[in-house]
């Protein structure tokens, strides 16, 4: 695992969604601008932690992927169904 290019393209992944920008959140009164949470990415020596989930060490599939997207430049395939117009 490559940690100096996963934080590097970390810094470039946030870069693209700008503290502060806002997104439109439908009531059933009309619409409100809805400020956007930060997703948090803590990374272990043995593992990660990504939003409020649990501990995932590296050797699980799924932690390898997310991993190799952000290495790779995208954001994790595994936030579409969570994000799906985008983060």
């Amino acid at each position: 695992i490559d940690f100096d290019l996963i934080l590097e393209n970390i810094k470039d992944l946030n870069s693209l969604v700008r503290e502060g920008i806002s997104q439109i959140e439908h009531t059933p009164r009309g619409a409100r601008l809805r400020r956007l949470e930060p997703l948090t990415l803590t990374l272990y020596q043995n593992g990660i932690i990504m939003g409020s989930g649990g501990f995932r060490p590296y050797q699980h599939p799924a932690t390898q992927q997310c991993l190799q997207d952000i290495m790779d430049g995208y954001f994790p395939s595994e936030l579409q169904p969570r994000y799906p117009d985008g983060v």
